[in-house]
């Protein structure tokens, strides 16, 4: 049994080259592939590349006082980690900080901008009757309110199309405002009993004779907020219409097609929201629309969506109008000749690919379940961000520095072996993290810079292990060659163990933390990985190689490896028992 198993060993022994070998080609595939995807180096965080720290507070929604609670904050913050995703923004963290604040920081990028103004969009979507519209008197503004900017003024259709048009000029006058409200007061919330009242609307002010008082009331209430709205005003374009229920008529701003504002009177929402099944952004060919947002329905949805239209497509302007209004502000007004009930819808205008993308965005992630203003915003610059990048590099340098020193007192020639093995490790770590940036959108931040440098300690353990179980062998009175194949059974369980400790601690701290001590777990699980293939595929080969060279197999007092500095023992030498009869006196009794 015991030549088959020397023999075994001896042919391990022969083929160290196949291993290095076979981490060579991973490495040049690897480097080629990175070279080959244009991403040469890591992504980095915020804090790193510098972005912008958005608090934002969550305020009650009208008639909700209680709102504020663990289940809509959890809700709130899934919805806006899947809205900035869609728009490929990486290393955005999104969390809750308290009982009604939600820290929200985006790394300077591409879409940066566009995901600052989408995480605290409520995006609540209604399709609303209009019921009165004219050009906002004041100064157009140049710029929309936010909730608006994502999403300008165009038209709908549908399948079959409806007759597409701007929002009414000014001579659609809101002088029928007056029977059209009080009606759309009086009338149920259901899109038909809505369309109707707009139907019966007249261009008479007077509130009509069969409406109660208290519909007068609050339609010569909302007539005064209509008259005194100017929606040239920032604070009208953000804050009109967006308290109002989806039951309750009420007044609104958005901008038409040649971008005046105009004011609405619309009444209470036909069609919600959440009876879009989907939404996404088109390029439309066969017209000059240009991009598009198409919208699917719901089956519940479909029904609503044609009974309303089919109301609509029965009334004289502008009570013919659907307003597309999202987090109160309209940002569509199409007319309607025939009912729409294929269940699917377009909203077309002048959108931009980005401005068409970003609205299917929020439609098809859903509405947040709480409002929310911007309480602070902090910009984290690119030259802060440097400044801790080049720290920490320095932090690196300066610990791998004095491992190397450790190596070359200690080990001396054994650092041949260590050296390059870190450099291996650190060549993979470097071009894994690269191409980790376009795939998982992996950043790079300071705490995973951390988890890189105690990598470096975990790394240059498993060498020290390895290299302590060799010297072992080699005090017992071993020579180089079989010292190096007895020790490292016993030094690859251990150094398995370690790493695998290390990894389950990185694995445990990755699962339950949030923000960017996932980057520091990250880093540490990854390198603990790669600390095991580089012992496996070139610690350990490169030092049966070098085992049978003369300055090392020799004992040479720089190798590291003499055994007279160690203390060794006499050489271990085999004793034959003697074949013929034993010499020496002869027992007495025996003969």
């Amino acid at each position: 049994m015991a030549a088959p198993k020397k023999g075994r060993s001896a042919s391990a022994q022969s083929k160290p080259g196949r291993s290095l070998a076979l981490i060579l080609i991973a490495i040049v595939g690897l480097t080629g592939a990175m070279f080959g995807s244009g991403n040469t180096t890591p992504r980095l965080g915020i804090d790193l590349a510098g972005g912008t720290s958005i608090t934002l507070q969550a305020e009650n929604e009208p008639g909700q006082p209680n709102a504020i609670n663990k289940t809509n904050m959890d809700t709130a913050v899934a919805i806006m980690n899947r809205r900035v995703n869609g728009l490929g923004v990486s290393e955005t963290e999104v969390q809750t900080q308290g009982t009604s604040n939600i820290i929200v920081n985006i790394p300077r990028g591409t879409n940066s901008e566009e995901a600052r103004q989408q995480v605290g969009t409520t995006a609540k979507l209604y399709f609303r009757p209009v019921l009165a519209t004219e050009v906002s008197s004041g100064a157009a503004t140049a710029s929309p309110s936010p909730s608006a900017s994502s999403s300008p003024s165009g038209k709908a259709t549908g399948k079959p199309k409806a007759t597409s048009s701007s929002s009414a000029s000014p001579s659609a006058t809101a002088t029928s405002q007056g029977r059209a409200v009080t009606d759309a007061l009086k009338a149920d919330s259901t899109p038909s009993a809505t369309a109707s009242s707009s139907a019966k609307a007249s261009s008479s002010p007077s509130p009509s004779a069969s409406g109660s008082s208290a519909a007068s009331d609050a339609a010569a209430k909302l007539q005064a907020q209509y008259a005194a709205l100017d929606c040239t005003k920032k604070t009208a374009q953000t804050t009109a219409g967006k308290s109002a229920k989806a039951s309750d008529p009420t007044v609104a701003c958005g901008k038409n097609s040649q971008g005046q504002w105009q004011k609405y009177i619309l009444g209470p929402a036909g069609v919600d929201g959440t009876d879009v099944k989907k939404a996404q952004a088109v390029f439309n060919t066969q017209s000059a629309a240009g991009w598009t947002v198409t919208m699917e329905f719901t089956s519940k949805g479909a029904k609503k969506f044609g009974d309303i239209t089919g109301q609509l497509a029965k009334n004289q302007s502008p009570q013919n109008q659907f307003a597309i209004v999202l987090d109160g502000n309209v940002v569509s007004d199409p007319r309607v000749s025939e009912a729409l009930t294929g269940g699917n819808a377009e909203i077309t205008g002048s959108f931009t690919q980005q401005e068409a993308q970003g609205l299917a965005n929020m439609l098809s992630y859903g509405a947040l379940p709480l409002s929310f203003k911007e309480q602070s915003v902090t910009t984290v610059t690119a030259a802060l961000g440097g400044e801790q990048l080049h720290a920490g590099l320095i932090a690196g340098a300066i610990g791998l520095g004095l491992v190397v020193i450790y190596l070359l007192a200690f080990y001396r020639g054994l650092s041949v072996v260590a050296i390059p093995s870190l450099l291996v490790s650190a060549i993979l770590t470097y071009v894994i993290m690269s191409l980790l940036g376009p795939t998982i959108h992996f950043a790079l931040n300071l705490p995973a810079v951390c988890g890189a440098i105690v990598a470096i300690g975990i790394t240059a353990d498993s060498f020290i292990v390895f290299f302590e179980r060799i010297r072992d062998e080699i005090r017992e009175g071993r020579s180089l060659r079989p010292a190096v194949e007895r020790a490292w059974p016993r030094a690859r369980r251990t150094i398995l163990v370690s790493d695998f400790v290390s990894f389950l601690a990185a694995a445990v701290l990755f699962i339950v933390t949030v923000g960017k001590v996932q980057g520091f777990a990250f880093t540490l699980g990854l390198t603990t990985v790669l600390d095991v293939v580089v012992v496996f595929l070139f610690t350990k080969p490169l030092m049966t190689l070098l085992a049978r060279r003369k300055f090392f197999a020799n004992g040479h007092k720089w190798s590291g490896l003499d055994p007279k500095g160690l203390g060794a023992k006499a050489p271990l030498r085999r004793t034959r028992r003697p074949s013929g009869p034993v010499a020496g006196p002869v027992d007495p009794k025996e003969a």
